[in-house]
């Protein structure tokens, strides 16, 4: 079993940055892969990105690629979102989830384990 907590989200300016944390619970976080998740107002839930269990490898939709950067640090069993150049667009309510084993997913059926989620509001 794996809880997470997401943390960081805020009302920002079209331009600004926001970095999201999602703290996990547990003293098995290293064996899991993590990705992030939004949601927008009338929209169904689309993938973010994702990061294998060992922070080697990530993904990214292409709606974020080079302006949204995923990492971990196991050590604090913590995945982060950094989020740059933020777009009116970007406005969701933004979801950390698990997945156990090694390689990350980006369909929601392949995680397990969801937060609650944390809004991000970006103005233009």
């Amino acid at each position: 079993q794996v809880q997470l907590v997401e943390s960081g989200g805020g009302l920002v300016q079209a331009g600004d940055s926001l970095r999201l944390s999602c703290a996990a619970s547990g003293r098995t976080f290293s064996s899991y892969a993590m990705g992030w998740f939004r949601q927008a107002p009338g929209k169904e839930r689309e993938f973010v990105a994702a990061v294998t269990s060992g922070g080697v490898t990530t993904y990214y939709a292409d709606s974020v690629k080079g302006r949204f950067t995923i990492s971990r640090d196991n050590a604090k069993n913590t995945v982060y979102l950094q989020m740059n150049s933020l777009k009116p667009e970007d406005t969701a309510v933004y979801y950390c989830a698990a997945r156990p084993g090694r390689y990350y997913g980006t369909t929601e059926s392949s995680y397990n384990y969801w937060g609650q989620g944390t809004q991000v509001t970006v103005s233009s």
